[in-house]
């Protein structure tokens, strides 16, 4: 299989600590501990079984017996210990660091039992160790892992070049059986119609970390021998208000901006309709936390709260780019939207090089996107805590953070479902971040291609195959 893929920097790594891009590679030659379901629950993979003491602040995992990794060394807690203390140095600098930093100690307590003893309870631990930075290493790897690439996953890393081209092959001892492909090679393409033409000239079987705008998904639709394939609420949108900006500082004028916009709206206009309205809640339908809080949609409402506040009349810039194509979209929809409640937004485009340097967490009103697949307590936890380095509003209130707080602490799975539905409708009444729609991300694919499946931006290698001839 060829796969092309957006070129990254020559910066790129294969340390999965530390990698920003090279998702289909991760995906590919490691495994975690534990990974997500569809449904947001956590299921084993190098684990088969964990435990925790009656507060929640000791958790062990027991691991599989005869994993071996690609260079014929036999998995064990070991390698699960380093991986997360590599993790956790900050000389290291990962994303994940931030949700890993109630582990105050990893004991490797036999050769297939790893514990992890936290500073304060957290009855959803497990799931942090879900995201993709958390892939197992081997023991001592860190400083060559970048590049060699040896995990224990169902694919072995052939070759690997940042930016550039890659090749990865079957592992014939994957301990849960061979995957169906041979082999898949990687191309890097930085422009998105360059990816769309390899595509339709059949140079290239599947566009990877590229999420098709629907006139482009029409033509590739309409071309023979490729197709569409849809991958349900995979991209969640937000326009988030600056909370620390003088424009939305005011709890009053945030909820003006939610009043004056009907999500609906924003799903037939900038997405035709792939996709689920938002109503500014950001877990996904999908997950089984999900509470659907439809909040109101009345802009003649919000009209009068700004007069109220004396605010009527009020105007700033929504900042846009072309760095994702539905961003443009979803930002002319809802300019439009709002003009009803008396809003002015003037619509400002800046180069997507710069979009998330200069732009996100420095503006007071943009739209930006996250990938969905985040277990419930790292989403609210890493994009709405107070002080949380990806807060991208920087909104901040204490009760919400009290509620997450009492959530983790909570061994009932039912009253902690209730914790963290609540800090939900505290988002969707308080929050400053809008979440209009959960977009399907429409992938480019060849007809030859068979058992495509995608949850967040990770493939089942597992599954994915060609037609024969």
């Amino acid at each position: 299989m060829r796969i092309a893929r957006p070129a990254a920097s020559a910066a790129e790594t294969l340390d999965p600590a530390s990698s920003l891009s090279a998702y289909e590679y991760l995906g590919a030659i490691y495994n975690r501990v534990v990974k997500l379901d569809r449904a947001g629950e956590t299921v084993p993979d190098l684990a088969t079984d964990w435990s925790a003491n009656a507060d929640a602040t000791m958790w062990d995992f027991r691991l599989r017996s005869g994993v071996t990794f690609h260079d014929g060394r036999t998995l064990t807690s070991r390698d699960v210990r380093y991986t997360f203390q590599h993790i956790l140095d900050p000389e290291t600098a990962s994303p994940q660091a931030g949700p890993l930093e109630q582990i105050e100690r990893i004991e490797a307590v036999d050769t297939t039992t790893v514990r992890f003893r936290l500073s304060s309870p957290n009855a959803e631990f497990p799931s942090l160790l879900t995201a993709y930075q958390c892939y197992v290493i081997p023991e001592d790897s860190a400083a060559d892992i970048g590049r060699t690439g040896i995990g224990t996953g169902p694919f072995v890393l052939e070759s690997f070049t940042p930016a550039g081209q890659g090749a990865i092959r079957a592992n014939e001892a994957y301990f849960d059986g061979r995957a169906a492909l041979d082999r898949i090679e990687f191309f890097s393409i930085q422009d998105t119609s360059a990816r769309v033409n390899a595509l339709l000239a059949r140079q290239v079987d599947l566009l990877s970390q590229t999420n098709l705008d629907n006139p482009t998904a029409r033509v590739v639709s309409g071309s023979p021998g490729v197709t569409v394939s849809r991958v349900e609420n995979a991209q969640w949108y937000t326009i988030p208000m600056l909370h620390t900006s003088d424009e939305f500082a005011d709890p009053q004028m945030r909820q003006a901006m939610k009043l004056a916009y009907d999500p609906r709206a924003i799903l037939g206009t900038a997405l035709q309709g792939t996709g689920t309205p938002g109503w500014d809640n950001p877990v996904p339908p999908q997950l089984a936390a999900f509470v659907d809080e439809q909040r109101e949609y009345d802009p003649e409402k919000a009209k009068s709260i700004l007069a109220k506040i004396g605010r009527e009349g009020f105007s700033t810039k929504i900042h846009t780019s072309a760095y994702e194509p539905n961003f443009t979209a979803i930002a002319t929809a809802y300019a439009s939207q709002v003009k009803q409640a008396g809003i002015d937004l003037d619509i400002t485009n800046v180069a997507a090089d710069s979009y998330y340097t200069q732009v996100w967490m420095a503006e007071p009103l943009m739209v930006s996107y996250w990938f969905t697949g985040r277990p419930i307590d790292q989403l609210l936890n890493q994009i709405f805590r107070s002080g949380s380095g990806y807060n991208e509003s920087a909104w901040s209130n204490p009760d919400f953070d009290r509620l997450l707080d009492e959530a983790r602490a909570d061994m009932n799975d039912a009253t902690r479902l209730q914790k963290y539905q609540d800090a939900q409708r505290l988002i969707v009444a308080d929050g400053a971040d809008m979440t209009p729609v959960f977009g399907d991300r429409l992938v480019g694919l060849g007809e030859n291609v068979v058992g495509y499946d995608e949850y967040g931006f990770e493939f089942d290698y597992m599954s994915i195959g060609l037609k024969e001839g």
